[in-house]
């Protein structure tokens, strides 16, 4: 293999041309024919059976070209980057430059490498840190919680329903006296107060009695997820079988010993206010570092490719999609919902997508510029943690992550840059630096909020966007153990699957 030509084009890409020798191009031919010759019919020949030669002179060599391109393209193509010291950061564009018998193999790659970052400040920044105090009403709404959790429920089928209450509803909707599609329901369970269907419809049911018919008059919402109940006034004709009652226990020092480890109700407030003082300690420490993060990001320059930025929307989409299914809705459920189309999403997503690449290139380069790295021992000490968290071995830690160790690594590198620009910040009025663009960004398409899991159509239209990645975000910035950072850089191991084919020359060929 032999690099014979490398220079940078208008577009930034680098353009390489590499020559590849004629034995080791014969090679992958014989490779060709081998994995080929079985399905290969010559007249004479028993299937499969048939010498190279003959093939050739019946197809011409050309038959073969295909494979064996994709044989000695990739390693050839591995061996070039590597030689040439460029940093892609996508699959190349392969084009066949000298394709003769007997003669040496050229090919070129074009293909988009790791932009240069161009660093601005990001040590002794300034960025604002909350000061959070737990009131009363807080700590007592925790103690609530822990009341609710505590309770014992009885089934009661007579008496006066109330908010709170999970019912058994059988309910029906119609508008202008017409019932509408999904607006039935029988033996709906429903809490209310979970503000699970459209506005005004659980307060109605509050004060109705077990067993009786009768009429809940609401209103759908202008933005409501089917277009033709949107503002439409509908009538409800519900009734209740039975009821679920919350008996909760009595908030004394025997509701403390029964729920904690504590031997008072005093002493459990206690506790709650700590938990809750270090939880919002961790909260605005972590907004803290995101600032942070944020501030040296937007200090440096740097042009994003736009590879990155798909690659990133990629990622964020698959995000999604678990997410959603993890909740039982598919992707294209969640689309139909929603009335989004996948462009909007991508267009939805695209802001955030060019922050988080953003980030993961200004890191890397600071890390480089800082010299960070993750040790060995980093990571022992990482899985060490994983297996105290997992109650596992740590081998068997080792064993479960594999290949993802060097993910890991990076992981770890990145954890420590933060670190490193976290360390050298102090809290304060945070300084904000003008904007910068990394790419033009398109016109941007109304956001929608998505719909709930549909069940009836009485429900309330709800946002899932929990379900969509952390938006405003970069996934670079997050300092949690185990944290992942999506990598969208080069690998130097890109195969180089798109090939040109090669047009045959016979007329045999196009048969």
């Amino acid at each position: 293999m032999k690099v014979l030509k490398v220079e940078q084009r208008e577009d930034k890409r680098m353009y390489l041309e590499i020559e590849i020798d004629s034995a080791q191009f014969e090679e992958a031919m014989e490779r060709s024919y081998k994995k080929n010759v079985k399905q290969i019919n010559i007249p004479g020949f028993r299937k499969g059976k048939a010498p190279r030669k003959i093939i050739e002179k019946y197809y011409t060599e050309a038959i073969f070209y295909d494979d064996a391109i994709n044989f000695a393209v990739p390693g050839a193509y591995d061996k070039a980057v590597e030689e040439s010291g460029i940093d892609p950061v996508e699959m190349p564009e392969i084009d066949i430059v000298k394709l003769e018998k007997g003669e040496n193999f050229v090919f070129s790659a074009l293909v988009t490498v790791r932009p240069e970052v161009t660093l601005g400040e990001y040590k002794g920044l300034t960025a604002q840190k909350d000061v959070n105090t737990v009131t009363d009403d807080e700590v007592e709404a925790e103690i609530k919680k822990l009341q609710e959790n505590a309770a014992s429920i009885e089934t009661v089928t007579e008496g006066e329903i109330a908010m709170g209450d999970k019912v058994d509803l059988d309910f029906e909707g119609f508008v202008d006296e017409v019932a509408f599609e999904g607006g039935k329901g029988e033996h709906y369970a429903l809490v209310l107060g979970s503000n699970s269907f459209i506005p005004g419809f659980e307060e109605q049911i509050a004060g109705k009695k077990i067993g009786e018919d009768f009429d809940v008059d609401v209103t759908f919402p202008e933005d409501y997820h089917a277009e033709e109940l949107k503002g439409k006034k509908a009538i409800f004709k519900c009734k209740v079988h039975s009821v679920e009652k919350k008996n909760l226990p009595v908030l004394d020092d025997e509701f403390a010993k029964d729920v904690s480890e504590f031997d008072t109700l005093d002493e459990l407030k206690a506790d709650c206010k700590k938990k809750l003082e270090e939880k919002k300690e961790a909260e605005a420490q972590r907004k803290f570092e995101d600032a942070v993060v944020d501030i040296a990001v937007e200090n440096a320059t740097v042009d994003i490719p736009a590879c990155m930025v798909e690659s990133q929307i990629e990622n964020q989409i698959k995000d999604i999609s678990y997410r959603l299914q993890s909740q039982g809705m598919p992707l294209e459920q969640y689309l139909m919902y929603t009335g989004m189309t996948m462009e909007a999403l991508r267009e939805q997503l695209r802001e955030t997508a060019e922050k988080t690449v953003k980030a993961q290139l200004v890191l890397a380069e600071i890390a480089k510029a800082e010299s960070v790295e993750a040790s060995d021992e980093d990571v022992e000490a990482e899985f060490k943690k994983m297996a105290d968290m997992y109650g596992m071995e740590v081998e068997k830690v080792k064993e479960l992550m594999g290949a993802n160790t060097e993910a890991l690594k990076a992981d770890l590198k990145t954890q420590k840059t933060v670190s490193l620009i976290v360390d050298a910040a102090k809290a304060g009025k945070a300084k904000k630096a003008p904007a910068k663009k990394a790419a033009p960004k398109k016109e941007e398409t109304e956001e929608k909020k998505p719909a709930a899991k549909k069940t009836t159509t009485a429900k309330k239209t709800t946002t899932t966007k929990k379900a969509e990645t952390e938006e405003k975000k970069p996934a670079a910035k997050k300092t949690t153990t185990a944290k992942k950072t999506t990598t969208t850089a080069a690998k130097k191991t890109t195969t180089a699957k798109k090939t040109t084919t090669t047009k045959k020359t016979t007329k045999k060929d196009s048969e």
